[in-house]
C-alpha cells in the first residue's frame, strides 16, 4: 500500500504545488510506514519529484492528455490508485485538482477533504485540519472510507526535500472516449508574466489608482519583486484590469506568500479570497480601511507617491544583494 500523489506539470515542467504534494505525500508515508507513488501526465524529469519523497514515478504519456481534461485526467489517477492499491490519494487545491477531485472520489468511493492545511492529526481515525468558510476557520475532519482523498491546500505544507533515489515505470491507463466528452478547443494564457496561480508574490491594486494609466508602478514592482500582479473585482469590471485578474471570493483564490495591496479598501468578498496568504501588506491612504485589520503590515499614505519611493528602495536592494 502506497501513498499516491498526482503531480500537475505545465509545458514539461512540474509546477511548485505538485512539488510540495510530493513533501506531503512524504509526509504521511513516513508516518504511517508506507512509500510514495507520483502520478506524472506528460510531465517533466521524475528525478524532480524523487527529491522531495517520490519512490517511483508512474509517468502517462498521451498527446491526447496534453490539455488538461477533467473526466480522463480523473479516470488516469483513480487507475492509478487502484493499480498501487493506494488507500491515500494526494490532490492540490489548484482549480484543475478541484474540477477533478469529486470525479476520483466517485470511481474509487472515497471521501474527500479538501483545503488540507496539516499532516494528518492522527492515522487511525483519520483526521485532518482544513479551512473552512472561505478561509475564516479551520475545522478538523475525519474520513472513514476505505480510500482517502485529500486536497492540500496551497503553501499550506511547504517544501521538503528528500535524498531517496527513485525509480520510473511507464503507465498506459485503459481510456475510452467518454473520456474525452468534454474537448478543450484552444488555451490562451499569458507567457510574458508571473500566473497568479503560480505566484508566491502578489501585487494587486484597486479603485486607489484611479484609473488603468496609473498601473506601470505597479507592474514595476511585480518585476522587481518576481510577483503576478492582480486586481480587486470593481477594477475588472470597469475594464481596467483584464478579469484573469481579478482575485477574491467571486475571482481567483490567492494563497501567496506575499500579498500586497495598494488602493484596496479591502471588501470582505476580497479578505476572504485572500485570506490564506501568509503576509499581507496594505498601502492605504484611508486609515479607516477594512484592510488595515486583516493586514500583517500596513502605511498610510498616498500609492502615487509610497509606490513609487518603495520601488527605488526595493530595486536599489535588489542591486546590492545581487
Amino acid at each position: 500500500m502506497s501513498i499516491l500523489v498526482y503531480t500537475e506539470s505545465e509545458d514539461g515542467k512540474f509546477k511548485k504545488i505538485a512539488l510540495e504534494a510530493v513533501s506531503y505525500a512524504k509526509g504521511i508515508a513516513d508516518m504511517m510506514g508506507t512509500s510514495v507513488t507520483a502520478v506524472s501526465v506528460n510531465g517533466g524529469d521524475a528525478s524532480a519529484l524523487a527529491a522531495y519523497g517520490a519512490d517511483k514515478v508512474l509517468e502517462v504519456a498521451n498527446d491526447k492528455l496534453t490539455n488538461f481534461n477533467a473526466a480522463a485526467y480523473a479516470d488516469v489517477v483513480a487507475q492509478a490508485a487502484k493499480a498501487e492499491g493506494a488507500k491515500v490519494v494526494i490532490l492540490t487545491s489548484s482549480a484543475d485538482s478541484k474540477f477533478m477531485a469529486p470525479l476520483v472520489a466517485v470511481n474509487l468511493e472515497a471521501g474527500y477533504v479538501a483545503n488540507v492545511t496539516a499532516l494528518p492529526l492522527s492515522a487511525a481515525p483519520f483526521k485532518l485540519t482544513h479551512t473552512v468558510f472561505t478561509n475564516k476557520a479551520f475545522a478538523t475532519s475525519e474520513i472513514s472510507t476505505d480510500v482517502k482523498i485529500i486536497g492540500l491546500g496551497k503553501n499550506a505544507y511547504g517544501l521538503k526535500e528528500s535524498s531517496g533515489a527513485g525509480t520510473t515505470e511507464a503507465f498506459t491507463p485503459s481510456l475510452t472516449d467518454a473520456d474525452f466528452s468534454t474537448e478543450v478547443i484552444s488555451v490562451d494564457k499569458a507567457t510574458d508574466k508571473v500566473t497568479i496561480a503560480d505566484a508566491e508574490i502578489v501585487v494587486s491594486a484597486g479603485r486607489g489608482l484611479k484609473g488603468p494609466e496609473n498601473w506601470g508602478m505597479i507592474e514595476e514592482m511585480a518585476e522587481i519583486l518576481g510577483a503576478a500582479t492582480a486586481c480587486s473585482k470593481p477594477v475588472s469590471d470597469m475594464g481596467w484590469r483584464p478579469h484573469s485578474e481579478h482575485v477574491g471570493q467571486t475571482g481567483k483564490p490567492v494563497a501567496a506568500t506575499l500579498y500586497i495591496a495598494i488602493g484596496i479598501s479591502g471588501a470582505i468578498q476580497h479578505l476572504a479570497g485572500i485570506n490564506s496568504s501568509k503576509v499581507k501588506v496594505v498601502i492605504n491612504n484611508d486609515p479607516e480601511a477594512p484592510f488595515f485589520k486583516a493586514a500583517d503590515y500596513g502605511i498610510v499614505g498616498d500609492a502615487f507617491e509610497v509606490v513609487p519611493q518603495l520601488n527605488e528602495k526595493l530595486k536599489a536592494f535588489k542591486a546590492q544583494n545581487n
